[in-house]
């Protein structure tokens, strides 16, 4: 199974609880802001603990509470796509991408070539985040978590503040990273026609 996750965390006087359960590769979570789905998302990465739980992710657990497995951010092979790019803005495009492949310790076959190549970004590389748009950011971003070599990828509303044609850019690359690349994928979105056009499984959070 792809993914097998049941979490609870309480933020304040709320108790979050998730469960979900898919052998897609590539899952939606949608649902109203304070539902949970920032809180899951850091969970998955390592960011935030859960009170109780497990999450299992390609047959792998990052946590679980009964098995005391609560496995380090940089251990868990996650590529992390923020809503916001969170480029150094000092680096080319180039020296984005490369930042995370010294640290690689996941699974993700694909080499700096095919990542541009897949991302269409080969004419963006000597730039730097203030001469990119906002769709360029998101498809760098995107091809930064890749370099990472990454067991799965989460994507929290990679289209989000985009307009149309910036969006159906980074829309297209994802749907090549389904295509191309044996990796789960978490995909956030307010969007019901992206979660209906990328496929997959989709979880309401509420």
């Amino acid at each position: 199974m792809s993914f097998d996750i049941a979490i609870e965390k309480r933020i304040g006087r709320r108790t979050v609880q998730i469960e979900l359960n898919s052998p897609q590769r590539l899952i939606a979570l949608v649902g109203p802001s304070g539902a949970g789905k920032t809180t899951l998302l850091h969970s998955i990465a390592g960011l935030k603990r859960p009170d109780r739980g497990h999450i299992s992710i390609g047959g792998r657990v990052l946590y679980s509470s009964v098995d005391a497995v609560n496995l380090a951010p940089e251990d868990r092979g996650c590529g992390y796509v923020f809503q916001d790019a969170r480029l150094f803005p000092h680096k080319t495009v180039r020296q984005n991408l490369l930042y995370g492949s010294p640290r690689a310790n996941g699974a993700a076959d694909i080499n700096f070539d095919d990542t541009v190549s897949l991302l269409g970004i080969a004419d963006i590389l000597e730039r730097k985040p203030a001469n990119l748009s906002g769709g360029e950011e998101k498809r760098v971003a995107i091809g930064r978590a890749l370099l990472s070599a990454p067991r799965f990828l989460l994507l929290d509303e990679p289209l989000a503040s985009l307009d149309p044609d910036r969006g159906e850019n980074v829309l297209q690359a994802i749907e090549r990273l389904r295509d191309t690349l044996a990796l789960p994928i978490i995909h956030v979105s307010h969007d019901a026609a992206e979660v209906a056009r990328l496929g997959g499984q989709t979880f309401v959070l509420d």
